[in-house]
């Protein structure tokens, strides 16, 4: 007979409160949506509190990682490397545990990184993970707790099977399209060899081809010179009589050139011949007019000396020249220097009216009230306003709707005290905002605005409703005469704005009596209220019901009635001294050019005069060099005619070498004779040598003919063998390519050289063959492409499970026997374990004045069918009914399922539990009654710990001494930073942050 299992040791709880097991604290690094989070829950009841993506889950997953459970438990991952926070590379999680003494220390961590590798440390030092399960088993701690029965793999395994048996068709054809392409993939790889064979017999084709061109392109070039032999001779013998030739031309050349020579000398000397008679008789005529032109020249000649003594001495003013160039040249300085002064005043006036320019520029922007608001708004902070404003007025016209902005300059406040109260209301990025009306307008206005630093805003007039303005006589009686929005004036979008994003529809404004009534003002429903000197704000507690208020003191407008007086002050002060200090430049510089008018017309004046003088002197000795000109020149000419030969003298020598002309004319004559004799002589040589190369030149033409003929042939043998070389070198580059493509497709293997051999032989009949086959693998129609792997992997499971269900089919057989003897054992056990269950399940129901109660649901041996009945009854009229969606509601079932976990605590013994989503459609009443059932549970003796984690505050509860709050407001986008209250600071912690 086989003994029960001993029961596992009762904990008890130290002195610090917690029990065994229980944990003390959870850190967790770079660990899902946390950087960094440390926590130190309490020993009993532990609230984690956030909104939906605030990590509570993560907590959970933490624990469950943490204390050596794997990732698939969680429904999350598949991996442990999906756990770390994205963008990280690693994390870890640290739980410290409550040993069995207080001292005890049992510190557990688990490094994680993303290639899904896992450090495991107990106390620091590195323990393999068999380590750490051991301690997790000593505590009873169950964070992989799954149970599969064998009639569950069973079911599986057939599933399995007859998915495999429906699917062994297609598989079939998946495997036959698969050896339908392997075979395409094999020819595909002969293909490009079949290519290559094909260049290969080109390139041997080309190669013979190369071949026969030389051997011709030899033969070619022998028959070529055995003809230019004979040419070459006949040409060197025909150069030599050529030079003959060219030699009697040269000499027949060189008489014609003597000849001629000799004719002109003679012409030449007939004509100075006749000259010479010439000159005689001229002579002879001209000596008796010689007499009268000598008397004449002597009466011309007496005449101008005669004037030139006459003309009377002319000195030239020194003096006065010396004096007005003087004058002129002080004159000239002293117009320099006020130029200079004109030059420089004109700069400072250029200088001044430049300035005076910015000024009025900057006094015009200043006075226009919306560049004072846009001033405004960027000494507030706002740098680049004015860059958006700009830009913004040039792009209008791009947008779909009207857009306003900055808002600063849309509003208009009359009074400066409401101006006062407006701007401390509305939040500082308002007035700087831009307003579209338009999704698409918002997004060119977010790109094009969004580098100035400016916000925009988008008008959703779906959710707008004003309250009309409306004011009782209470209200009017304590001082209250307006409302917020009613107070200054805007275009109705920017005004809908304000009063969306700043509730200026609930701000009220009151006198200073309302500031005497501030308490009975906020007993009216006003929580917002103005008053000349404070701002009035209340609020209402949403879980003790008391009211709270603010009072702040009103600051003045430091925009909307921004005022630079001072600075327009000190602008118009500038532009009043720049504009007297412009004029006195202006009249400064016109005495300087009337000064300057003068001087000039001065120096003109004794310039002229003085030039009036000098043409004076310069035509006097124009006039006296004239006469003496005139002087010399009628004495060289009297000279020239007493200085004329003697006639007679000159006729005897005019003779004497008209004789001596005579003489060489004679001797030109015989000269010529001989020079035409050898003329004669050398045409006859001259013309047997043009015959003799003419002669050569006809044969040498007639060679030449046959030797072009030759040329000819050989130039076309040599075009044809280069035409051969480059045949063959482009058929080597393309055998070279196709071998290295077809070895980048395939290395030739003996296998693949038998396959090759069953193929076809020419690359159209293989490439039909391949064709035929893709064609037959593409008619092989299946809807699942992963058909196959899915059958392999599911044959592997359904092996897998077969020998496992064979296990546990071996194993039943031997607990059957064991079933029957520990039956009448632990069934009576069972209903007494009931029995207590449903007393603690009704007194618990009872004390949330409802009813409840837990019965053993018994099928004889069909343990399967074995289970709990609950059955509850939320109203006092009705009777017991078993829990099910078909009576009861979603969170009158929350409601029973958490109160039996409850029921079971006192039954099982483990050191925590955890809940998910614990008040998930709970109305606020079961919620409220469901925590105190929680509460008092956990203060209960030897309770486990235990961690409820919740969306929100639970709704209008006192969080008892025995709860701790860990509350995670910020979202997973903020910070990750959470803390811990202690148990006396719970209740004030949650409440200040729901």
């Amino acid at each position: 007979m086989v003994e029960p299992p001993a029961k596992r040791p009762k904990f008890t709880r130290g002195q610090d409160d917690y029990l065994p097991g229980n944990i003390i604290e959870i850190e967790v690094h770079n660990f899902m949506t946390f950087d960094h989070l440390t926590c130190k829950p309490c020993s009993r009841l532990n609230l984690v509190i956030g909104p939906n993506g605030s990590g509570k889950s993560s907590i959970v997953c933490a624990i469950a990682l943490g204390l050596g459970g794997e990732p698939q438990l969680l429904g999350r991952a598949t991996s442990v490397g999906a756990y770390v926070k994205r963008g990280e590379e690693s994390g870890y999680i640290r739980i410290s545990l409550r040993g069995d003494t207080e001292d005890e220390e049992i510190v557990i961590t688990r490094k994680i990184n993303t290639q899904n590798k896992s450090e495991w440390l107990f106390n620091g030092k590195v323990v393999p993970k068999r380590d750490i399960a051991e301690v997790i088993q000593r505590f009873n701690i169950q964070v992989n707790n799954l149970t599969q029965s064998i009639e569950k793999k069973g079911e599986t395994l057939n599933q399995l099977k007859a998915l495999n048996a429906e699917q062994e068709r297609d598989v079939e054809r998946v495997r036959q399209r698969e050896e339908l392409l392997a075979k395409v993939d094999d020819m595909k790889k002969k293909l490009p060899w079949l290519k290559y064979d094909i260049k290969k017999a080109e390139y041997m084709e080309a190669k013979e081809q190369e071949n026969d061109a030389k051997s011709k392109l030899d033969e070619a070039a022998k028959t070529l010179n055995a003809f230019k032999e004979p040419i070459e001779k006949q040409k060197r013998e025909k150069s030599r009589i050529d030079a003959k030739y060219k030699k009697l031309s040269g000499l027949i050349n060189d008489n014609a050139k003597k000849r001629l020579e000799t004719l002109e000398m003679e012409s030449q000397l007939e004509v100075q011949a006749r000259g010479k008679k010439k000159e005689i008789e001229d002579l002879r005529k001209q000596e008796t007019s010689r007499q009268e032109r000598i008397i004449k020249a002597k009466e011309d000649f007496a005449s101008v000396k005669l004037e030139l003594e006459n003309l009377p001495a002319y000195e030239a003013p020194k003096d006065q020249l010396a004096t007005l160039k003087d004058q002129i040249v002080e004159l000239e300085g002293l117009a320099t220097q006020k130029r200079l002064q004109k030059s420089d005043r004109e700069k400072t006036l250029f200088q001044q009216k430049t300035k005076m320019l910015q000024c009025l520029d900057r006094l015009k922007e200043m006075e226009s009230t919306k560049n004072k608001l846009l001033f405004a708004l960027k000494n507030s902070g706002v740098e680049k306003i004015f860059e958006a404003y700009r830009w913004l007025q040039e792009h209008r016209s791009a947008f779909n709707k009207d857009v306003y902005g900055p808002v600063l300059l849309e509003v208009n406040v009359a009074k400066r005290e409401h101006a006062d109260f407006l701007e401390g209301h509305v939040p500082h990025y308002i007035w700087k905002s831009f307003i579209a009306q338009d999704a698409g307008d918002r997004e060119v206005l977010v790109k094009n605005l969004g580098p100035f630093g400016v916000p925009i805003l988008n008008l959703a007039r779906d959710n707008l409703q004003i309250e009309p303005f409306r004011i009782t006589r209470e209200l009017h009686a304590l001082g209250i005469y307006s409302r917020l929005d009613q107070v200054f004036d805007a275009p109705k979008t920017v005004k809908d704005v304000l009063i969306s994003q700043c509730g200026l529809d609930h701000s009220y404004i009151g006198t200073a009596e309302s500031d005497r009534n501030a308490d009975a003002v906020s007993d009216l429903d006003v929580n917002d209220f103005w008053t000349p000197e404070n701002h009035y704000r209340w609020s209402r507690s949403r879980y003790g019901g008391h009211k709270s208020g603010i009072v702040e003191p009103v600051h003045r407008s430091r925009l909307l009635l921004c005022s630079d007086a001072g600075e327009v002050e000190k602008l118009r002060q500038r532009k009043m001294e720049l504009e007297e200090s412009v004029a006195n430049l202006e009249e400064s510089l016109k005495s300087l050019q009337n000064e300057l008018r003068l001087i000039d017309d001065e120096a003109a004046k004794l310039q002229k005069e003085r030039e009036e003088i000098i043409n004076v002197v310069q035509l006097d000795k124009r006039k006296r060099l004239e006469i003496q000109g005139r002087v010399e020149q009628r004495r060289r000419k009297l000279e020239s005619l007493e200085k004329e030969d003697d006639p007679d003298n000159i006729i005897m020598q005019l003779n004497d070498k008209a004789a001596q002309f005579h003489a060489q004319r004679l001797k030109c004559a015989l000269e010529f004779k001989r020079l035409l004799l050898d003329a004669v002589a050398f045409r006859r040589s001259f013309a047997e040598k043009h015959m003799a190369s003419i002669e050569f030149d006809a044969k040498i033409r007639e060679m030449e003919i046959s030797l072009k003929e030759h040329d000819k042939f050989a130039l076309q043998a040599a075009s044809h063998f280069e035409y051969c070389k480059k045949d063959v070198e482009n058929c080597r580059q393309q055998l070279i390519k196709a071998k290295r493509h077809a070895e980048s497709v395939a290395v030739i293997t003996p296998e693949l050289e038998k396959a090759f051999l069953e193929m076809p032989i020419t690359v159209e009949e293989l490439e039909a063959a391949i064709q035929d086959n893709i064609s037959q693998a593409n008619s092989i129609m299946f809807l699942n492409p992963n058909i196959l792997a899915e059958y392999e992997d599911r044959g592997r499971q359904i092996e897998t499970i077969s020998d496992k269900l064979e296990a546990d089919k071996r194993e039943q057989a031997c607990c059957l026997t064991e079933i029957n003897v520990l039956k009448e054992k632990w069934l009576p056990t069972l209903r007494i374990l009931v029995a207590q269950i449903n007393e603690t399940f009704s007194h618990n129901f009872r004390e949330m004045a409802v009813a409840g109660e837990v019965s053993l649901d018994e099928h004889d041996t069909d343990f399967d069918q074995y289970g709990i009945l609950i059955k509850v009854k939320f109203r006092q009229a009705g009777q017991l009914q078993v829990l099910s969606a078909h009576h009861q509601s979603g969170g009158e079932r929350s409601v029973s399922t958490i109160l039996y976990l409850v029921s079971l605590q006192d039954l099982t013994n483990c050191p925590f539990r955890v809940v998910d989503e614990i008040n998930q459609g709970m109305d606020p009443i079961n919620e409220r009654k469901m925590f105190q059932q929680l509460v008092r549970a956990a203060s209960q003796p030897n309770t486990p710990q235990c961690f409820l984690l919740t969306p929100k505050l639970l709704s209008d509860l006192e969080y008892s001494e025995a709860c701790a709050v860990l509350n995670i407001m910020n979202g997973p986008w903020i910070d990750k930073t959470s803390k811990v209250w202690s148990k006396g600071e719970c209740w004030r912690s949650a409440a200040g942050l729901a």
